[in-house]
């Protein structure tokens, strides 16, 4: 369990574990989307948010404290989320994912901040100290990176002026 909430150890590493857990979150959808495109991409998402909570729920159980901070699953599923409109986006318009690589740093940058001011319902959600909690404040963070991204691109391609 420890293995997997860490990601094969990346939460363990100082400082900041849950921005090495995003960071490491980004090889990781690159390759999934060279694999698969988008749908693997999504698939593996959801598989990594259950596998997440059932760590957190086991953790919790084991003592481990409510949300350590070694646990960094929730930030992969998270950081996955906030790249979906770049993996979705290279496939939509037929080109190499690394040619939106503004939206790659637009989405880790937007994730982390997200992540860590918890505005509106995140802060809510991560108060409520439930394993369910430890994942879904990242994964609405990642949503809304994922959306500012979106608008960000629209702003930038001319599409929102």
């Amino acid at each position: 369990m420890r293995w997997l909430a860490s990601i094969g150890g990346v939460g363990y590493l100082r400082p900041a574990s849950g921005t090495w857990g995003s960071l490491a979150a980004l090889p990781l959808a690159y390759g999934i989307h060279l694999l698969g495109g988008f749908w693997l991409l999504l698939v593996l998402t959801l598989l990594a948010f259950g596998l997440g909570w059932w760590a957190v729920q086991t953790l919790t159980a084991q003592g481990h404290g409510e949300d350590p901070s070694w646990v960094v699953i929730d930030e992969l599923a998270g950081q996955w989320i906030a790249i979906f409109p770049v993996s979705y986006g290279a496939i939509f318009m037929s080109v190499d994912v690394w040619r939106l690589w503004p939206g790659w740093v637009a989405g880790f940058v937007l994730f982390r901040l997200f992540d860590i001011w918890k505005p509106w319902i995140i802060g809510r959600i991560d108060r409520m100290g439930t394993p369910l909690a430890v994942m879904l404040d990242d994964v609405l963070a990642g949503l809304f990176a994922a959306v500012v991204s979106i608008a960000l691109a629209g702003l930038s391609h001319g599409a929102l002026m």
